[in-house]
């Protein structure tokens, strides 16, 4: 399946986050992302990547974010970082959110934009201990928070959630939430709640936001969705072909039969509806669900 962020080219390389000296010498041939506080990166014209060396920017790591190595491409071993664009002197003739750069940007770069914003949000919600409420100091390259008064350690956050094509055999399971564009409608999904397996969940959630009930599940695939912080889990599942009942958390959920999923995906006017952005996981197992009829 094919869907943003799941480029593996990226050594995360964490025996480095602790060797500043090592950061340090790769700083002047690393790749910089600079984001604003906004979370948009700084791009060209084009809204491609605009991401300068570090001695371009001059200095050394200092507050910057170290992501990690290349590992393919011309040059591999590259480092990367992400800094904010407040504590730089650099800029761009445009910005580009995370969405956008999914859809525009090649994969390894959009995987690494990715990355940095989910830590860049981590760090703008996490500057006071949880536990005190004392001071957060990072350390580790980013990677670890540690309270200044009572030396708590603090670390990125990612939520667990499911998503998931239920089908009868014939039909596909799909809802529409009321924030979305008219008749877009897309995979049932929810967090995973303490205690649940993943498939507990994909029961719970499906029940709960269509009172259709859910016979068994299987794990295809996860797909990093930093908006801000989740991981979502990819199922396929085997449901009964009950009567979907909204309440409240969907606007809408129906059956579509596979001739409805198709005309969605070649677009036509007459499809009863439009299908979630091709960057998504959901986009990839609505697709996967199509194929396998």
């Amino acid at each position: 399946m094919d869907f943003a962020f799941s480029d593996g080219t990226l050594d995360r390389a964490d025996y480095l986050r602790h060797d500043h000296a090592a950061l340090a010498a790769l700083w002047p041939q690393a790749r910089i992302l600079v984001i604003d506080k906004d979370g948009n990166a700084l791009c060209d014209a084009a809204q491609q990547p605009a991401m300068p060396t570090g001695a371009q920017l001059g200095g050394g790591p200092g507050l910057s974010i170290f992501l990690g190595l290349s590992t393919a491409g011309e040059k591999p071993g590259i480092a990367h970082f992400a800094v904010a664009a407040e504590v730089v002197a650099f800029d761009a003739p445009a910005r580009i959110d995370l969405r956008s750069a999914a859809a525009q940007w090649p994969a390894f770069e959009a995987g690494v934009f990715a990355l940095a914003r989910a830590l860049m949000h981590w760090h703008a919600r996490t500057r006071f201990c949880s536990a005190c409420g004392g001071e957060i100091e990072f350390r580790r390259a980013g990677y670890l928070g540690v309270c200044l008064r009572c030396n708590a350690e603090h670390y990125p956050r990612t939520d667990p959630a499911i998503i998931v094509t239920a089908s009868d055999g014939e039909r596909l399971l799909l809802g529409h939430n009321a924030a979305w564009p008219e008749k877009r409608y897309s995979c049932i999904a929810g967090f995973v709640e303490p205690g649940e397996t993943l498939e507990q969940t994909v029961a719970r959630e499906v029940f709960e936001e269509t009172r259709v009930r859910i016979k068994s599940a299987r794990y295809l695939a996860s797909q990093p969705w930093p908006f801000p912080g989740s991981l979502m889990l990819g199922f396929e599942a085997d449901a009964e072909p009950d009567a979907p009942q909204v309440d409240g958390e969907l606007e809408d959920a129906r059956w579509f039969t596979r001739a409805e999923i198709g005309a969605a995906l070649e677009g036509r006017d007459d499809a009863p509806l439009q299908l979630p952005p091709r960057i998504s996981i959901a986009r990839a197992l609505i697709e996967r669900w199509h194929r396998s009829g």
